[in-house]
């Protein structure tokens, strides 16, 4: 009876389950990705290929671990992820001139034309998001978003998540 009580108890000190902030941002993100999935299923990209090969799109070329953080997955999970990119063809590896063992990583021709195959079905999505929650919600939400990822930057950088 004991354990009973204490674990009631611990749980009244928590805040309610339902103001778990941890729990609302993935509640959202759930939602969110569940109008994302099937396409990226349908084009067999998983939702970590995809965050890659976007951040891919950015930029000319980036190192594994700026590519870890710029797409929040961790560096385990990224060696197994672009090993799959590579296979594909998605992306293309090079050696810098000035230390061969870092490895440069870019998106490939045939990425890019994943990407703009994807593209405008993704741009739809977002565009449908918009309409139910409202663009100008939409935004503040961005706003608040990195405003809130800034103030809990850790030395000005987001950690990378655990490898599962």
């Amino acid at each position: 009876m004991s354990a009973i009580l204490s674990r009631t108890k611990a749980a009244d000190d928590l805040r309610a389950f339902s103001r778990s902030l941890p729990m609302a941002l993935l509640k959202a993100r759930e939602a969110v990705m569940a109008r994302f999935r099937p396409l990226l299923r349908e084009h067999d990209v998983t939702e970590q290929q995809w965050r890659a090969l976007r951040a891919l799109t950015t930029v000319e070329g980036l190192r594994a671990g700026e590519l870890a953080r710029l797409s929040c997955i961790s560096m385990p999970s990224l060696s197994r992820i672009l090993k799959t990119l590579d296979k594909r063809g998605l992306i293309a590896r090079s050696s810098e001139d000035s230390d061969q063992r870092a490895v440069n990583i870019a998106i490939s021709d045939e990425g890019r034309r994943l990407v703009a195959r994807i593209g405008p079905h993704s741009e739809q999505r977002y565009a449908d998001i918009a309409e139910a929650f409202g663009a100008r919600r939409l935004e503040a939400l961005y706003a608040e978003l990195d405003a809130l990822t800034s103030c809990l930057a850790v030395d000005g950088e987001i950690p990378l998540p655990d490898e599962d």
